[in-house]
């Protein structure tokens, strides 16, 4: 059964509009009145009350530009990671990123910060970045609706590494565990890590990794350095391996 994002209080038994991307997916889908979907509402642009799961769903109304549908039964199942896990991630060039959001969302992370780093290629800023970061959730909704989560994850705006280590407090005691991937000697390995199920924040760099410097800072900052082992990954390939350790 199709399944729509849809970031709007969701009630069974009401008559709801739906929002334009949820609409122009059940378009170009060609869904009739009578048409049976799924919606879910936990994600950016809801942050209301709802208890969240899924509903159940049908179209009544089909516009030009309009898609009606009556919300039916609630359901409370959820299939997220048994961890939370926040990924800030050097971001790669070209369509990798693209590739990295999606399936860290397939994968079940709690959110994305993509960060500029010394050796990033991927240079964004003012409307351009935002644009990026725009189709970046887009494509973090796209994975959830084919997969099955129930939790959209949020993709933060574009900082670089300095600005966003900055806004961190490594004081504060309900924080997420920090961990950063490292090929120093000596790291200790991610595989097998005590501390399962705590939530993590993940630190992961662009094509080269992060310089000596970066890495200081991080540690500086109260990051943990892990490896994956003792081979050398992609970047994109590095930070999902980590995510489904870490699930």
């Amino acid at each position: 059964m199709p399944r729509f994002f849809c970031p709007a209080p969701l009630r069974t038994g009401d008559l709801l509009d739906l929002p334009a991307g949820a609409a122009r997916h059940v378009q170009v889908l060609r869904l009739q009145p009578g048409s049976a979907i799924t919606l879910f509402n936990h994600g950016p642009g809801w942050d209301g009350p709802g208890p969240g799961g899924e509903f159940d769903a049908r179209v009544t109304l089909m516009g030009r530009s309009q898609v009606q549908v009556e919300v039916g039964a609630h359901h409370a199942v959820e299939r997220e990671a048994q961890r939370t896990v926040h990924l800030a991630v050097g971001m790669p060039a070209n369509e990798r990123m693209d590739w990295l959001v999606e399936k860290a969302a397939e994968l079940g992370v709690a959110s994305i910060q993509p960060l500029m780093t010394e050796r990033s290629v991927l240079r964004l800023a003012a409307e351009r970045a935002t644009k990026k970061v725009d189709h970046w959730q887009s494509v973090a909704i796209a994975a959830c609706e084919q997969c099955g989560g129930n939790q959209v994850p949020v993709v933060h705006g574009v900082k670089t590494l300095a600005q966003w280590l900055a806004g961190l407090n490594p004081g504060d005691a309900a924080a997420p565990r920090a961990l950063l991937l490292s090929l120093r000697e000596g790291t200790q390995a991610l595989r097998g890590l005590p501390g399962a199920g705590e939530a993590v924040l993940f630190l992961s760099g662009p094509e080269g990794g992060l310089s000596s410097a970066e890495e200081a800072a991080a540690v500086a900052a109260g990051f943990q350095p892990v490896t994956l082992g003792a081979r050398v990954l992609r970047a994109e390939t590095a930070a999902l391996t980590a995510l489904a350790l870490l699930a």
